[in-house]
């Protein structure tokens, strides 16, 4: 059997002893870290992905860190051949798969076999010495496309993977050092003690019991535990230079036998110091001691141990000068010891004058206590060192490490969470509002100072032209100045200029304030530019689908370059604002369309006699929300008045295309036909039926009407049928307001075409308005429709005596709060006395010329 392409990429992987050997010295411990979980949930929001996962490669796949995984699917290893990643290691970029099933590179593989994995995007970790050791990826379960975006916020959140997976190994091989240097103290016996002359509490640490043949649980704490293990030959002596060491509160050094408990006896070398208290006398001694019996000699043994540390270690005299250096510190200094033993370490360190080196040590001198700290050493040395140093009888010991890297790469990680806090921040501002422009404009109080000392930034208008929007400056007191300059500066900006440039090409580009100043023309906007003053600065243009639609201008003062990872992480914030003003344009562009096409079906009702009649149509803040709702109003060959509210199940184009066949439909049966309401939807569920109309919909029809005892009386019948529908609401002449809920509706259109459909008729005096309306008027998110009704019925009271027009205007203010959140549309009809002449704000009568009644007859 031929092997295949995952088959092929595994032999490569495995055949880099190097490659697998990196892989390995950064691969976490099991588990992987809770920083780069972090990542892999970030990658996952970011790209907006089922998974995320980082995978270790080195002779098999490891999981250090994921998002959205099973329990237990992270754990364990996959062998190289069945994981997805190891294409992408061996391609050495990114990999993306937008439908893994038929993608034959992939198609084979586990995860997608089992359809576990639709889509797919991998990017290639890489250390700093080129070596491929894993991959960031993302995946979702179904198919979808990839988008240049997509792929560099892979790409810099694969940065920081690499950043964090590099300083977990550091920390770990650090905390391996600090352990070989306790082992190495603890390898030479020595040992600790703390006595308290206050409180009499005598301290030792577990080495020293070890010397003195004591287990913790025998130890009393008490001076008479260490005199019973004293040999009493010794004991005299040790007392008195204990006892002189209180008194004159200086120094303890003795050597003497220690009889353990078996009878063995060891010799040990003492030193300590006596530490005085607020008020005085001597309150404590604190010391160190070891055992001498093999090597009476002391610093034979002591010199050896410190010597096979791998940490560095010196010690200074009351003088400050070099006593001791070991091998470690002769590479670290850079100096032999043959060159500091006797220096003071202030002539051959000068910069350690004045510094946190000084500092500490003589802080540990005068208090007597150890101290810790890191610290930064200048050139030649230009690194920063981890330091321990404690006062000794003879001046002062220094341990201490190079930590360069570890803080550089501590330093690389924070600058990597805080550019992508930033564009997270960005993608949460771009997308949190329906304003984009103004979220746009404020892009640049993101940017400064993270990524500039000053920013401008610009947007392309809809006739073309550049217009400088948003500005930003560290400098409060410059802010000013810098909007002044905003506001001028495109005005007399040449087409040389290197921003126009920017916008031209489509391309960044980088220059100087002075390349500015050349090409400026004498004036307000040169001045302060020269006022502003930058030393360099960056245009990065903002692009969207081949388009530039903006620009992104950085402006740095002296003494501050930019950085290539600042650069590209403007760009991305550029880019995502490009594709942000980009996709409002498009989203204008579609509500306008929708809107126009539902509004274009929504014409202008008649005006009978004997009736105003009025209509409100307002569509959804969403554009894709614009769709099926409509209303209508027309006369029938005998004069009726006609009235339809309807709504098409569904929120989209379609609905909205449904709704005009359904509209023109039920128009052409009604004005054909003259028949009552239920006949009329009767013929509409018909003919959808026949048409194969798939779609659902409700509405509601009314049939105003009058017989010549009706107009006699002053009275109207209304003959109505729903479907499915609100019921219309009612408002009498004295202002009160009938909801006819008493009779239910019949089904949905669409749902049963041979249902039997009934009709109610109700009676008008002449004054009543009736009123149908779609849910949107009373529905809200946040309220049932009970409590939507209420509100209208409310408003209907209070608003009854007000002319028609004015009515629905004032229905919309109150109920709905700016663009509501579904399409709202109304008819109503006020009912005039036809005897009387036709009220001036019901303007003039309007029918069709067919209709009207003819003169000659």
């Amino acid at each position: 059997m031929r092997p295949s392409n995952a088959d092929r990429a595994a032999d490569q992987l495995r055949s880099d002893p190097a490659r697998v050997r990196a892989a390995r010295r950064l691969r976490p411990p099991c588990g992987g870290t809770a920083a780069l979980d972090r990542l892999t949930e970030l990658a996952a929001r970011l790209l907006g992905t089922a998974t995320a996962q980082i995978s270790m490669l080195d002779d098999v796949q490891t999981i250090a860190g994921a998002s959205g995984l099973l329990p237990g699917e992270a754990l364990g290893e996959t062998p190289l051949p069945e994981s997805l990643c190891t294409l992408t290691a061996t391609a050495g970029a990114p990999l993306l798969a937008g439908d893994a099933p038929s993608d034959e590179r992939l198609a084979g593989l586990p995860p997608v076999a089992s359809g576990a994995v639709g889509a797919y995007l991998g990017v290639p970790l890489t250390d700093d010495e080129g070596h491929v050791v894993g991959v960031l990826c993302v995946t979702d379960p179904a198919p979808r496309e990839w988008s240049g975006t997509d792929v560099a916020t892979l790409r810099q959140l694969a940065a920081a993977v690499v950043t964090e997976l590099q300083y977990a190994a550091l920390t770990s091989e650090y905390e391996r050092q600090h352990l070989r240097w306790r082992l190495a103290m603890d390898a030479g016996g020595v040992g600790t003690f703390d006595w308290d002359l206050r409180t009499g509490e005598l301290t030792w640490d577990e080495p020293l019991m070890a010397t003195f043949g004591y287990a913790a649980e025998d130890f009393d704490g008490t001076i008479d535990a260490f005199n019973r293990r004293l040999h009493p030959d010794d004991l005299p002596r040790v007392s008195e230079a204990l006892r002189a060491c209180i008194e004159t509160r200086g120094e303890f050094e003795a050597e003497y036998r220690v009889v353990r408990p078996g009878g063995g006896t060891r010799w040990v070398q003492a030193r300590g110091r006596a530490l005085a208290g607020s008020d005085g006398p001597a309150a404590r001694i604190l010391g160190a001691a070891y055992d001498t019996t093999e090597d009476r000699s002391g610093d034979v043994r002591v010199a050896r141990v410190l010597e096979a540390m791998p940490a560095g270690f010196y010690s200074l005299d009351h003088e400050w000068r070099f006593t001791h250096v070991n091998a470690e510190a002769e590479r670290l200094l850079g100096s032999s010891r043959e060159e500091l033993l006797g220096q003071v370490i202030w002539t051959a360190f000068p910069s350690t004058v004045d510094s946190v080196f000084e500092e500490g040590f003589r802080s540990a001198v005068r208090t007597a206590q150890p101290v810790n700290f890191d610290a930064h050493y200048p050139a030649p040395l230009n690194g920063w060192y981890e330091l321990r140093a404690w006062p000794s009888p003879e001046g002062l010991s220094v341990y201490f490490i190079e930590v360069t890297e570890r803080k550089q790469s501590r330093e690389r990680a924070e600058r990597s969470a805080q550019q992508l806090a930033l564009l997270a921040q960005v993608s949460a501002e771009l997308a949190g509002t329906l304003d984009v422009e103004a979220a746009t404009a404020r892009l640049p109080r993101l940017v400064v100072p993270a990524l500039s000392d000053f920013c401008v930034l610009t947007v392309i208008d809809a006739d073309g032209r550049p217009r400088d929007v948003g500005t930003w400056h560290v400098d409060p007191a410059s802010r000013p100045v810098l909007d002044r300059y905003a506001e001028v500066r495109l005005d007399v900006m040449p087409v040389t200029a290197p921003v126009a440039r920017a916008l031209h090409t489509g391309e960044p580009v980088a220059f100087t304030g002075n390349d500015v100043l050349d090409v400026l023309p004498p004036g307000r906007a040169r001045d302060l530019l020269a006022v502003l003053a930058p030393a360099s600065e960056v245009a990065l243009p903002l692009r969207a689908r081949g388009r530039t639609v903006g620009l992104l201008t950085l402006f740095y003062r002296e003494g501050h370059a930019p950085s290539e990872d600042d650069v590209a992480t403007a760009q991305d914030v550029a880019d995502r604002a490009g594709l942000a003003l980009d996709n409002a344009r498009l989203y204008a562009q579609q509500q306008q369309l929708a809107e126009g096409l539902q509004r274009s079906l929504l014409t202008e009702p008649p005006q009978p006699d004997h009736a105003e009649i009025a209509v409100r149509y307002l569509p959804a803040a969403e554009a894709a929300r614009v769709g099926g709702d409509w209303y209508d109003a027309f006369l029938q060959p005998g004069g009726a008045t006609m009235l339809v509210i309807g709504d098409v199940v569904g929120h989209d184009t379609e609905a909205a295309a449904a709704m005009g066949q359904l509209r023109g439909l039920l128009r052409g049966i009604a004005t054909y036909s003259a028949a009552p309401p239920a006949e009329v939807l009767r013929g509409l569920d018909a003919s959808m039926a026949v048409l194969e109309t798939r779609v659902l919909a409700t509405a509601a029809v009314a049939r105003f009407e009058q017989t010549d005892d009706d107009r006699r009386r002053g009275i109207t019948r209304m003959r109505w049928t729903n479907a499915g529908h609100l019921p219309p609401l009612v408002v009498h002449p004295d202002g009160s307001v009938a909801e006819l809920s008493t009779w239910k509706g019949d089904l949905l259109l669409g749902v049963d075409h041979e249902v039997v459909r009934q009709e109610s008729v109700i009676t008008l005096d002449q004054g009543s308005t009736v009123l149908l309306f779609t849910d949107g008027l009373v529905e809200r998110r946040d309220a049932d429709l009970d409590a939507g009704m209420v509100r209208l019925r409310e408003a209907l009271t209070e608003l009854a005596d007000r002319p028609l027009q004015e009515l629905l205007d004032e229905l919309i203010d109150r109920l709905v709060d700016g663009r509501p959140e579904d399409d709202v549309a109304l008819v109503a009809v006020r009912l005039h006395q036809p005897d009387l002449p036709r009220p001036s704000e019901a303007g003039p009568t309007a029918v069709p010329d067919v209709l009207r009644p003819n003169p000659a007859s």
